[in-house]
C-alpha cells in the first residue's frame, strides 16, 4: 500500500498523513446549516467527505467523525421568526430532509451528528475562556472577537490582515466582503428574537464559536482532520482557529482540507440564472442517485467540478457498465483454470487504485485504474480468454471499488420510492415533455441557444429523443 498524502490548505502542500493517536483518525467536517434544502454544490463536499471517511476506513483506521448540523444562525433566525416558529421546529424539516438526501446517496453516517441549539452551554464556556484571556471586548450587549490578539490570524486562507482599523467589526455570521474584521462570538438579541439566557448575558452564539465549541468537546483541543468546502476557509475556519487556539493555545487542527466550488454548466450556480438545483429537484426529473454521486465524486475535490447533464448521462452509463460488468462475472460460467497474466493485472489495478486515492483523492485516477481493469476483462471474455479462476479476484476489486464510491447496489428505485419519487426509470410524463419542447423551441425562436442546447441535454439524460424536421416542426420519442 501507498504512503497517504493529503493536501493542506495550511501551507498550501502536500503532506504525509498520520493520526496523532495511533490508529484513531479524528475528523470533524461541517455539516449544512439547515435553514432549507441543501443543494448539489453542498453534496459535492459531502460526497467529499464521504469519500476521504471510507479510504481511510478501507486503509484500516478507526474514524471518530463529527458532523455538525448549523441549526441557529441569522438566517434561520429571522426565518424562524417570520414563520412564528421555534427554531427546532423551523430546523426540524430540513435537517431531516438532510439525513434522507445522505441515505440516498450512500453517504455514511459519522460516529457522532451534533447540533448547534444542543451545545449553547459549551459555547459560552469557551466564551468565558477567551474572556479569561482578553480576547474579548463587550459592545452594546454583544461579544466580540480582538483579531488584533491573534498574531497568526490569516495563516490558513492567506487573508492581509494588515489594514485593519481598531474596532472594526462585522455582525452578520457571513463576511460581505474578503476583509478580515473582528467577528461576533456572542450577539445581543434583538426584539422579537430567540434568545438564551446564560453567565455571559442574553443572546446566541455567533456561528463560528458553534464549531470550535463542538469539535474540541468530542475531538479534543488538536484534531486530525477538519474538512468544509472551499467557501468556509474564510471566515468561518480562519476564526474557528482563531478562537480555538487562543483558548488553548495548541494547534486546533493538523490537516485542513477543502472541496473546490461547482459549476453548472460552466456559470457559478444561482436561482437568477436558473440553474440551481437540489437533489430534489434532480430526482424530480428522473435522474438516478447512483449516477449522481458519481458525477460528484468523478473529479478531484481540489478541482472546479463543472456539472453538466452530458456529464450526469455519461456518469449513469459508467454505472451501468460497472454493474452489468459485475453481474457477467457474477452469472457467467468460464472455463475452468486462470487465464495467463490476469492475476497479475488485477493486483496492478488495485495497486494503481490504491495509489490514485493516496495521492490526496484522485479520485480520477482510482476510476481510470477501474475501467482500464473493465475493458481489458470484458475484452479477454469476448474473446473466450478469462478464466473461472480469476473471478474471486475481480470479484474482490469491485467490492473494494465499492467501499469508497457506494454505486455498485442497483438500487436507485428503492431509494427513489422511499423519498416519494416513484421509480428512477419512469421518466417525464408526455405532458411534461411537450412543455420543454415547446420552451425549447421558444428559445430557439430568440435566439438563446445556450437555453435550447440545455433543454435538449435535459431531455436526453432523461431517456428522450428530439428530432428537428426540414419544415422547422419538432418530433420526440422516448429511448
Amino acid at each position: 500500500m501507498h504512503e497517504i498524502r493529503f493536501h493542506n490548505t495550511l501551507g498550501g502542500k502536500i503532506e504525509a498523513f498520520a493520526p496523532q493517536n495511533g490508529n484513531e483518525v479524528r475528523m470533524y467536517t461541517c455539516g449544512p446549516t439547515v435553514y432549507d434544502y441543501a443543494h448539489i454544490g453542498n453534496y459535492r463536499t459531502f460526497v467529499f467527505q464521504d469519500i476521504l471517511r471510507r479510504f481511510l476506513k478501507l486503509r484500516g483506521f478507526k474514524m471518530k467523525h463529527v458532523m455538525n448540523l448549523t441549526d441557529v444562525d441569522d438566517r434561520i433566525i429571522a426565518n424562524s421568526a417570520a414563520a412564528g416558529v421555534s427554531i427546532r421546529d423551523y430546523t426540524e424539516k430540513y435537517a431531516q430532509a438532510f439525513f434522507d438526501d445522505c441515505k440516498t446517496l450512500s453517504i455514511e453516517s459519522p460516529e457522532h451528528w451534533i447540533r448547534a441549539t444542543d451545545h449553547i452551554d459549551d459555547m459560552v464556556r469557551l466564551i468565558e475562556r477567551l474572556q479569561e484571556k482578553t480576547y474579548t471586548y463587550p459592545s452594546e450587549g454583544s461579544i466580540y472577537y480582538r483579531i488584533a490578539k491573534f498574531p497568526h490570524y490569516g495563516r490558513l486562507s492567506n487573508i492581509d490582515v494588515a489594514g485593519i482599523q481598531a474596532g472594526a467589526r462585522v455582525d452578520v455570521d457571513r463576511y460581505e466582503k474578503e476583509s478580515a474584521r473582528d467577528f461576533a462570538l456572542w450577539k445581543a438579541p434583538k426584539p422579537g428574537e430567540h434568545f438564551w439566557e446564560t453567565p455571559i448575558g442574553k443572546g446566541r452564539p455567533g456561528w463560528h464559536i458553534e464549531c470550535s465549541a463542538m469539535a474540541m468537546k468530542y475531538l479534543g483541543e488538536t484534531l486530525d482532520i477538519h474538512t468544509g468546502g472551499i467557501d468556509l476557509a474564510f471566515p468561518h475556519h480562519e476564526n474557528e482557529i482563531a478562537q480555538s487556539e487562543g483558548a488553548t493555545g495548541k494547534t486546533f487542527v493538523r490537516y485542513w482540507m477543502h472541496a473546490e466550488h461547482l459549476l453548472v454548466e460552466g456559470e457559478k450556480m444561482s436561482k437568477s440564472l436558473g440553474n440551481f438545483f437540489t437533489l430534489r429537484d434532480l430526482f424530480a426529473k428522473g435522474y438516478k442517485p447512483s449516477a449522481l454521486r458519481f458525477a460528484l465524486a468523478s473529479v478531484p475535490y481540489r478541482k472546479q467540478l463543472n456539472f453538466t447533464f452530458d456529464g450526469l448521462q455519461q456518469a449513469a452509463s459508467s454505472v451501468e457498465r460497472l454493474r452489468n460488468f459485475a453481474a457477467r462475472l457474477a452469472q457467467r460460467k468460464f472455463p475452468a483454470g486462470k487465464q495467463k497474466g490476469m492475476a497479475a493485472r488485477i493486483a496492478e489495478a488495485a495497486e494503481e487504485f490504491d495509489a490514485g486515492l493516496s495521492d490526496d483523492l484522485n479520485t480520477a485516477r482510482a476510476l481510470a485504474a477501474a475501467f482500464d481493469l473493465l475493458r481489458e476483462t470484458n475484452i479477454a471474455m469476448d474473446k473466450g480468454d478469462f478464466r473461472q479462476g480469476d473471478v474471486a479476484a475481480a470479484q474482490e476489486f469491485l467490492a473494494n471499488f465499492d467501499r469508497i464510491f457506494a454505486v455498485m447496489e442497483d438500487n436507485d428505485a428503492e431509494k427513489l420510492r422511499a423519498l416519494g419519487f416513484g421509480a428512477a426509470d419512469s421518466g417525464p410524463s408526455d405532458a411534461e415533455i411537450d412543455k420543454l419542447v415547446a420552451d425549447r423551441q421558444a428559445a430557439r425562436q430568440r435566439r438563446d441557444f445556450a437555453e435550447s442546447d440545455r433543454i435538449r441535454k435535459e431531455l436526453a439524460v432523461r431517456g428522450i429523443l428530439i428530432e428537428d424536421s426540414k419544415d422547422g416542426s419538432v418530433r420526440w420519442k422516448r429511448k
